[in-house]
C-alpha cells in the first residue's frame, strides 16, 4: 500500500505541475523575438563582451602576471 500511496502522491504532484503550466499566460514566438532585440539594443553599452572594460584592472578575465624574483 505504500507504494500506492506514494505513486499517488507523485501523480498529484505532476498534475498540479501540469495545471501550472497550462495556466501561464504564453506570447508568440515573434513577439518574444521582438522583445529579446529590444533588451539586447537597450543594454548593449552595460555589456562588456560587447564594448570591453574600462581597465584591465576590472576585468576578471585578464591574463594574471606572475611575479619571479631570481
Amino acid at each position: 500500500m505504500d507504494i500506492m500511496a506514494s505513486n499517488l502522491q507523485q501523480q498529484r504532484a505532476i498534475v498540479d505541475q501540469l495545471r501550472r503550466e497550462a495556466s501561464m499566460q504564453r506570447i508568440m514566438v515573434s513577439q518574444a523575438c521582438v522583445d529579446i532585440v529590444k533588451y539586447v539594443s537597450e543594454h548593449e553599452q552595460e555589456d562588456c563582451l560587447l564594448v570591453g572594460f574600462s581597465s584591465q584592472k576590472v576585468n576578471p578575465f585578464r591574463e594574471k602576471s606572475s611575479c619571479v624574483v631570481l
